[in-house]
């Protein structure tokens, strides 16, 4: 498989499932169980406790595409529970927890595990400190179907870094990259708040920096052989099919989900 088809292949799936994991109540839950009140605090305590005790502004300037509103009031309600790298620990193991109840039992884990870890290992991680944080998170040697979730949010955190980098490149603020990809209601639920709708001739800025995301990721892809990358992109369908299917569309004025 040529690399830029394995990569648009591969973007969709590996960030949607990452979305489900994130928005389960499942997952809600066992935050609850940690300590953490109902809302954003395990959420943003959990996945940027990677950074350390950071200040509010810095978690906000490395994840980018959310409101600041939203990371404020969810990073310091965790403050009060536990620091930073004890609840990014939690979070791993509700990764690979959530993993395990939606991975399919007939998916090769083992031969994902190896060439997702390949793609890892490859990353040139200067300026992408979010998915540096979660390179360097310990990953189960003893648990091949978590580890294989929690190596797919990895490279979901890539992905999201290189992203971000792309749209600002590209003359984009990230809360207009949000409206143009996901719509103006969910521009709100991510914590934007009032979104204006973003003006139709700003679609080709983002539509160029999903393909510079494209050019991001390629020394990654590159590790891997044409083969290797075929036997991935098939590995990452097969350990995703359990994803509910969003409409493949970009929304500028309508307020639809992607």
């Amino acid at each position: 498989m040529e690399l830029f088809d394995c990569i648009s292949a591969v973007a969709r799936p590996i960030h949607d499932f990452g979305d489900e994991f994130m928005s389960d109540d499942a997952t809600a839950a066992i935050g609850l169980r940690a300590g953490f009140a109902p809302g954003r605090g395990f959420y943003c305590r959990g996945r940027f406790g990677v950074l350390g005790e950071a200040p509010t502004s810095v978690v906000h300037a490395v994840q980018g595409f959310l409101g600041p509103g939203l990371i404020t009031a969810g990073w310091r309600s965790g403050r009060f529970v536990m620091p930073p790298e004890e609840a990014a620990a939690v979070y791993a193991r509700a990764v690979r927890t959530w993993g395990r109840a939606h991975i399919p039992a007939d998916v090769d884990v083992e031969h994902f595990n190896h060439l997702a870890q390949q793609l890892i290992g490859a990353a040139d991680a200067d300026a992408l400190p979010l998915f540096a944080g979660w390179r360097a998170q310990p990953c189960p040697g003893d648990d091949p179907v978590g580890a294989a979730m929690q190596r797919i949010h990895v490279l979901r955190e890539h992905r999201g870094a290189c992203h971000l980098a792309a749209v600002r490149l590209c003359g984009l603020s990230a809360q207009a990259a949000m409206v143009i990809n996901l719509g103006i209601e969910q521009a709100t639920h991510y914590g934007w708040p009032e979104p204006r709708p973003v003006a139709a001739a700003l679609i080709p800025r983002w539509q160029r920096a999903e393909r510079l995301t494209d050019e991001l990721q390629a020394p990654l892809y590159a590790a891997l052989t044409d083969r290797q990358r075929a036997e991935f992109a098939q590995l990452v369908n097969a350990l995703t099919k359990t994803l509910t299917p969003w409409p493949d569309v970009v929304n500028t004025n309508r307020q639809t989900k992607p």
